[in-house]
């Protein structure tokens, strides 16, 4: 299966799926940053304008670390898919394998994508003090730097969406894969206090919870389909 141009709109409205209904966990994550950000303004210098700035400076700095993350991760599955071709195919796999996982997560039907973040702790112990010497964050400079910094917080469902970015079909396609997923993320980090705990407990429905997972596995099944075709073809005697 060769990489298109142009990534295919599917997966990138998956990944914007996977982000959006995963609010409820970045609240959880990097909700505490976001009121930290509202609140470092001291209330003289406090307006709408001046907390807007902070709070999308912090979210592009986050989204761009993600996009760096999933470029690398995606370069480093075409190099891969190139050099052993039967390996695309495994590497596919493994992201329709992740689709269901994520599916199971996002239903609250499985908690093992939290394992993942395990493997991350070990970074962020170093990037973590660079992260607490930005703050208090009074303009927009510094919030972009604290994002990129928190953009590499350990997290099971980042991680899960990089090992889907594998499949990419290279570095440009896992960028954009994994910018869609943190525009998806945006809505439950843009808004804080008592306006996140109302927006966790509707992420958190069981019945959005359960669409957002059937709507997954959908999906996973017609990227199952779509690879079963393209290995019955690579198979095939010629003609």
């Amino acid at each position: 299966m060769m990489p298109a141009a142009v990534p295919d709109l599917p997966p990138l409205a998956a990944a914007f799926v996977v982000g959006l209904l995963g609010g409820a966990h970045c609240i959880g994550m990097c909700g505490g940053i976001m009121s930290a950000l509202s609140f470092a303004v001291p209330p003289s210098l406090r307006s709408p304008l001046r907390l807007g700035g902070l709070l999308f400076g912090y979210n592009l700095g986050r989204i761009a670390s993600y996009m760096l993350a999933g470029a690398l991760v995606a370069t480093l599955g075409g190099w891969v898919g190139d050099g052993v071709p039967r390996a695309r195919f495994v590497l596919q796999g493994l992201a329709i394998v992740l689709l269901v996982m994520m599916a199971l997560y996002l239903a609250g039907w499985w908690r093992g994508l939290t394992r993942l973040e395990a493997g991350g702790r070990h970074l962020w112990r170093h990037l973590e003090p660079i992260g607490r010497r930005l703050m208090p964050v009074v303009h927009v400079p510094r919030a972009v730097a604290l994002g990129a910094i928190w953009g590499w917080l350990p997290c099971g469902l980042v991680y899960s969406m990089l090992a889907w970015s594998l499949a990419a079909g290279g570095g440009w396609h896992g960028a954009l894969l994994m910018g869609a997923f943190g525009l998806g993320t945006l809505p439950a980090l843009l808004v804080t206090g008592a306006a996140a705990h109302r927006l966790a407990r509707r992420v958190r429905h069981p019945l959005g919870r359960t669409l957002a997972a059937l709507l997954l596995l959908g999906f996973a099944l017609w990227q199952l389909w779509g690879l079963v075709a393209v290995m019955a073809g690579h198979h095939a005697p010629p003609a």
